[in-house]
């Protein structure tokens, strides 16, 4: 598995609940700027209309040696998952007033790209400056007992 970009955003300012894989639909020339390596899904997130789910927001650059038919960097892309996970996601952001974000982008053993999505609760500031708190604490135990 090539891991092509992570969202590192993601754990810091949602909590995680579920995680989901979904494949994605990509043009040529996407494809071949994903295996370069050169994405950015930091400010990107899921949508669900009319029964299918799309992402947003997500960059990927132009590839170099395209011509003139390369792709919109910032384009709406669809994602390809079963009817019913999409239902049951769907539910759920509208009950809980959760949302879907992703969390990376990799090629599978099968060379398909997969994005893994997750269903995450937004975090509030003092439970960031909360988990702040708690690394600092396991910082200043792991530097004591090294130098005992």
């Amino acid at each position: 598995m090539k891991v092509v970009t992570t969202n590192s955003k993601a754990r810091r300012d949602y909590e995680i609940l579920d995680k989901f894989e979904a494949g994605i639909e990509l043009k040529g020339t996407e494809v071949k700027s994903l295996r370069n390596g050169s994405a950015n899904i930091n400010d990107a997130y899921c949508i669900i209309r009319n029964g299918e789910i799309f992402i947003e927001n997500m960059h990927i650059p132009p590839y170099t040696g395209g011509n003139l038919f390369n792709h919109d960097p910032l384009r709406r892309r669809k994602l390809l998952m079963h009817k019913k996970e999409i239902i049951r996601l769907d539910s759920k952001v509208d009950q809980k007033g959760l949302t879907i974000i992703p969390l990376r982008v990799y090629f599978n053993d099968k060379g398909k790209a997969k994005v893994e999505i997750a269903l995450a609760k937004g975090k509030h500031l003092y439970d960031k400056r909360e988990e702040i708190a708690k690394k600092e604490v396991e910082r200043t135990l792991r530097k004591k007992i090294k130098y005992e």
